[in-house]
């Protein structure tokens, strides 16, 4: 199978390394040091006690890797608008695009019951999103690992190793239990849902009160939700959020309690959006946490701790130039 995968980062350099090292065709869209240490030396990852050494195509350009089988779009938020359009270059007449990210995506109610054709100004602000078209050809992909780049073209997984992935309509389609199979093959914990909004809502609900905070505390995992105060304020957004997805039909999951215990069971553990903060990268406020809050003015539901923990983030981001943020209600945000 040919493969591509589009922001070889963490989570998608991890991907790559191992399907690659599987046997599997695979080219990756990466920029600067990273690339060149790709080009130089290959991808490298460290997992499970082993070194894997992939050599695979790399290209800050899409255009120069050509049609393939199969994308997975690995970026962060905010780099989507800019991104998306370079993709056309890869598409052959039914190339699929896996979403591998965090927050809610774009197409998170296509097809979603009552809610079906639903847009949030907090994810697609511009509706460049939108305009980039292709909806048929979307696999959402749910992610459960923690990675980090320590040094360019150096993966290294620290835990977990859970991939769901899902058509937008809820139909179990062969070519996404083609794209489980060849991963799990890889060595990638993939598996296939019938309820992909669902397994979004849930790693979000976990990401919702983690990620802010971690951002504006500078805590790891296990600290945060182990510091009495802080647990509380995190537990009340979980149940803010938890009563704001049920309204859309969305469950929880989990009791507030086991998904703070689950986080802070990453001991050591740095959320993404922290990282992203302290390398001066632009943040993904709006589609973790801003999405929430304008889904609960959707709803008519009240979310004051979220929106207080959101104004204090997005505030800190905007300073450090790295966030846009006007101080407004959820529905006259901008895009990051």
């Amino acid at each position: 199978m040919k493969l591509c995968i589009v922001g070889a980062g963490a989570v998608g350099g991890f991907v790559a390394a191992l399907l690659a090292d599987a046997g599997q065709d695979v080219s990756v869209v990466a920029r600067g040091a990273h690339l060149e240490a790709i080009r130089d030396g290959g991808l490298r990852l460290d997992f499970e006690g082993r070194r894997v050494t992939a050599r695979v195509e790399a290209s800050d350009n899409p255009a120069d890797l050509g049609s393939q089988d199969a994308v997975i779009v690995a970026v962060k938020a905010p780099a989507l608008p800019a991104v998306l359009p370079m993709l056309e270059t890869l598409l052959g007449p039914e190339t699929p695009i896996v979403t591998a990210m965090n927050g809610i995506p774009w197409w998170m109610f296509d097809g979603f019951g009552v809610h079906d054709g639903l847009t949030l100004r907090s994810v697609d602000g511009d509706g460049a999103l939108a305009r980039f078209g292709n909806r048929e050809r979307l696999i959402g992909c749910v992610i459960h690992t923690a990675c980090e780049v320590p040094e360019p073209g150096l993966i290294q997984h620290n835990s977990q190793n859970r991939f769901i992935l899902g058509e937008p309509d809820g139909t179990l389609s062969a070519r996404v239990t083609g794209l489980v199979g060849a991963m799990a093959s890889a060595g990638i914990g993939a598996e296939t849902t019938a309820e992909i909004q669902q397994e979004v809502w849930i790693k979000l609900l976990g990401n919702l009160p983690f990620a802010p905070v971690s951002m504006i505390t500078g805590a790891i995992n296990d600290v945060m939700a182990g510091t009495p105060d802080i647990r509380r304020l995190m537990l009340d957004m979980f149940e803010e959020g938890a009563t704001v997805g049920r309204h859309f039909g969305l469950d929880p999951g989990m009791t507030p309690e086991a998904r703070i215990d689950l986080g802070g069971s990453l001991a050591g553990f740095k959320t993404s959006t922290r990282q992203d903060f302290e390398q001066g990268r632009p943040v993904e406020l709006d589609v973790i946490v801003n999405a929430v809050r304008e889904m609960g003015d959707i709803a008519g539901i009240d979310t004051p701790t979220v929106d207080i923990v959101y104004a204090l983030a997005a505030q800190k981001a905007a300073i450090a130039g790295l966030y846009r943020y006007d101080g407004g209600p959820a529905e006259e945000s901008e895009a990051a």
